[in-house]
């Protein structure tokens, strides 16, 4: 049993009182070092999409996209995220496209490590862009999604975004394993 003096009853504040003490104890101070510029790329040339959900971002074909890097650089933003949008085309029930060493996201991951190799790329590790469903995962025939196949691919996906030169991959599908 707590007595009134032990937590939670009593929260001690001794870190929090003082002005100097909050100063040496606070966690984080942001800089332009945390931060990570999320983008979204579009295969083709001259191609500028609006995202309607979010007012001010734009779509862009990588011919737009490297003057946005460039910019990056220059206010010293450490890191570039890679978002993409996939022709209906290539979207395919099990998501193959996200393998494709020759696909969109290789091809804009290389050619951002040639003109700006100190620039971080990272790479979203997720099959939704990819699959004609729209899931993150392969379904089996009643629409239910399959981990274990769906890691083989996830897995495949990465090691070609590696092999394209990026910096981080980000496994963002959340498969269990």
């Amino acid at each position: 049993m707590t007595t009134p003096t032990q937590f939670p009853h009593t929260r001690l504040r001794r870190l929090r009182r003082d002005d100097f003490t909050r100063r040496l104890v606070r966690e984080n101070a942001l800089s332009v070092n945390d931060l990570i510029y999320p983008v979204f790329v579009l295969d083709g040339e001259k191609k500028r999409e609006a995202v309607a959900s979010m007012p001010g971002v734009e779509r862009l074909s990588l011919d737009l996209l490297l003057p946005v890097a460039e910019k990056c650089v220059k206010l010293g933003i450490p890191v570039m995220a890679l978002f993409p949008v996939i022709d209906s085309s290539l979207k395919t029930p099990d998501g193959r496209e996200a393998t494709n060493a020759k696909g969109l996201v290789p091809r804009v991951v290389k050619s951002l490590k040639q003109h700006f190799p100190d620039l971080g790329v990272m790479t979203d590790v997720a099959l939704d862009p990819f699959t004609s469903h729209g899931q993150d995962g392969l379904l089996d025939d009643s629409g239910y999604i399959m981990n274990d196949p769906t890691v083989e691919v996830l897995v495949q996906q990465a090691l070609t975004q590696a092999d394209a030169g990026v910096d981080i991959v980000a496994p963002s599908d959340m498969m269990d394993g």
